[in-house]
C-alpha cells in the first residue's frame, strides 16, 4: 500500500485519563522497541493542555530513558520561562521522574533570530542521524497541527513533500507569536505518528479534515494518510 493512501486508526477512549495511560503505555512500548532495535529512540512532542496527563503518566515509566533524545514538533519562539513556551511545558510535565534522564533538544535559541534559530535547531536534530521514531501531534479546532496554521505565508513551504529544511520559522495571522516547527517531510519519515485529541469539536475537525479538500483551509490534511504507517489517532471525549 502506498504510504499517502493510509487510513488512520482511530483509538478511542472513555476519558482523558484513560487515553493519557494507553497512549503513555504505548509509546513506552515503542521507545523500548527502538532502543532494542537501534540502540537509542527519538520522540518528538507537541504542547497544549491536552498532553499533560499524558506526559506525566510517561515520565513515570521504566525504560532506558538516558538512550532516548526527546524534541518538539514546535514551539512558541518565547524564552523557555515564558508560561506559553512548550519547552517549559516539556520539562515541567514530562522530563521529571524517570525521564528525568533523557536527552532533551530544544527549538527556541537565545539570542538568535527565528530564521537562524530554525537553522540551529535543525542542524542539532539532523545531527542525530536517525528518523523520529514516535512524534505526537495535537489538533487546533482551526485544523493546524505542529505550526502548520491556516493563512500562514509559510504554510506551502512547510507543508511540502519536498521540503529539505528540517525545521522552520513560521509566522500566521492571529498567532500572537512566531513559531519554530518541524517540517511535513521530517514527521511523515517517524516510525510512528500519533493524532492526541480530546473532546467532540476536535473530533468534527479531524472527520472534517478526511474528506477532500485543500491543506490550506485544513493543514493537518497535509500529514493525514502521508505516513509511513497509518496514522494513530488517540481520541477521548
Amino acid at each position: 500500500m502506498k504510504a499517502d493512501r493510509h487510513e488512520p486508526r482511530i483509538n478511542r477512549h472513555a476519558n482523558g485519563q484513560a487515553l493519557a495511560e494507553a497512549l503513555s503505555s504505548d509509546i513506552a512500548a515503542a521507545l523500548k522497541t527502538a532502543i532494542e532495535r537501534d540502540g537509542a529512540a527519538v520522540l518528538a512532542v507537541s504542547g497544549g493542555s491536552t498532553p499533560r496527563q499524558m506526559f506525566q503518566a510517561l515520565s513515570r515509566t521504566e525504560i532506558e530513558w538516558s538512550k532516548v533524545t526527546v524534541t518538539l514538533v514546535d514551539e512558541r519562539f518565547v524564552a523557555p520561562s515564558h508560561e506559553r513556551s512548550n519547552h517549559r511545558l516539556v520539562a515541567t510535565h514530562l522530563l521529571q521522574n524517570e525521564a528525568a534522564f533523557a536527552r532533551f533538544i530544544p527549538l527556541y535559541r537565545e539570542g538568535r533570530p527565528p530564521p537562524e534559530a530554525a537553522v540551529d535547531a535543525a542542524s542539532d536534530v539532523d545531527a542525530l542521524e536517525q528518523s523520529i521514531d514516535i512524534a505526537v501531534l495535537g489538533l487546533g479546532t482551526d485544523g493546524h497541527t505542529a505550526s502548520w496554521f491556516p493563512g500562514s505565508p509559510e504554510l506551502a513551504a512547510v507543508t511540502d513533500p519536498q521540503q529539505t529544511k528540517t525545521v522552520m520559522a513560521v509566522e500566521a495571522p492571529g498567532v500572537p507569536e512566531v513559531r519554530l516547527t518541524l517540517t511535513q517531510p521530517v514527521l511523515c519519515r517517524a516510525g510512528t505518528v500519533v493524532l492526541h485529541i480530546e473532546g467532540q469539536e476536535k473530533s468534527k475537525v479531524l472527520e472534517a479534515a478526511l474528506e477532500p479538500g485543500p491543506v490550506e483551509a485544513l493543514p493537518v490534511r497535509a500529514i493525514l494518510r502521508k505516513t509511513r504507517a497509518p496514522l494513530q489517532v488517540y481520541w477521548a471525549p
